[in-house]
């Protein structure tokens, strides 16, 4: 792979990283602030995503966008991305800001590129290098000190709200790794659209945007609409095209970004008091994956 071509995967991937940076801070203003049911809100977001996607694909590649379901076995990588991908990690992020806060989601969501080796250890047996142990190793006591501030006793972050954090990693891993055979063969624009809109039926199916709809006011819309645009389309679409650059591991560590820009963006808007540990917590978590993908590159053990 050439190293333009690996330069700009990590460019676009940085770029998407930010987006959900942004928008999880806009999440966790309408996940709390006005208390939106998460099972609608996903219905919206991914229903309204994926039909805005399948237009603007439409316009660029008019009967193409079909020509994905000719093929049974990309048919199969498409239900698989949007089930374990999409779907699930939407729900379980989502989950995660509701029941605790943004950056402590980003955190424990950025524990996805050690899940993408422990993948490749179980479907492939591929068996991890001493390196790849003392990097998760590292990333485990940063995501420690992060949710308890150094302190076993007290967590400052819900233990459900772990929990949905931890599960939310293990759907990101999913999210990149289930689509590149894919994207290898159509848009990212295609591939991200049908996903969204199959997500979207499916949430709609359990619980219709119609139904019990909550009171629809200037700030939810403008919320919504900033969360579709900014962390659905634009991220998850840069995401996939940064798919064609690099491989799945180093897409994933560039997701560094987005706690960066979350913790930085709660600070600003929600006055979040973090303190030194948590601050060592999430450096060490980013120190660890950037780690574990150097010492892979140059084969060191």
């Amino acid at each position: 792979m050439k190293a333009q071509n690996y330069s700009k995967g990590i460019f676009w991937a940085a770029f998407a990283s930010t987006m959900w940076g942004i928008s999880g801070t806009i999440l966790q203003y309408i996940s709390q602030g006005q208390n939106i049911p998460a099972t609608w809100f996903l219905s919206v977001r991914t229903l309204g995503a994926g039909t805005i996607l399948l237009i603007i694909g439409w316009f660029q590649e008019r009967n193409r966008i079909f020509s994905l379901f000719k093929s049974w076995r990309l048919v199969g990588w498409l239900v698989a991305y949007a089930l374990l991908g999409l779907m699930a990690n939407l729900f379980t992020f989502y989950m995660s800001i509701k029941t605790g806060n943004a950056s402590a989601a980003t955190i424990l969501q950025y524990l996805s590129p050690l899940f993408i080796v422990l993948g490749a250890l179980v479907f492939k047996r591929e068996l991890p290098m001493r390196s790849d142990l003392i990097a998760f190793a590292i990333a485990l006591l940063g995501v420690f000190l992060a949710i308890t501030k150094g302190n076993i006793h007290t967590l400052a972050v819900p233990v459900p709200s772990i929990i949905w954090g931890i599960l939310s990693g293990v759907t990101a891993a999913c999210y990149v790794v289930l689509p590149r055979a894919i994207v290898a063969e159509h848009s990212p624009i295609v591939v991200l659209g049908w996903g969204m809109f199959i997500s979207g039926i499916l949430f709609n199916l359990a619980r219709p945007f119609w139904v019990d709809t909550p009171p629809i006011t200037p700030q939810l819309v403008a919320s919504i609409g900033s969360v579709i645009l900014v962390g659905t389309i634009l991220a998850f679409s840069t995401l996939l095209y940064s798919l064609n650059f690099a491989p799945s591991a180093v897409i994933s560590i560039v997701d560094a970004v987005q706690p960066v820009v979350t913790f930085i963006l709660s600070i600003i808007f929600f006055h979040l008091q973090i303190s030194v540990m948590e601050v060592i917590g999430s450096v060490l978590v980013i120190v660890a994956v950037y780690l574990l993908q150097r010492l892979r590159q140059t084969g060191s053990d």
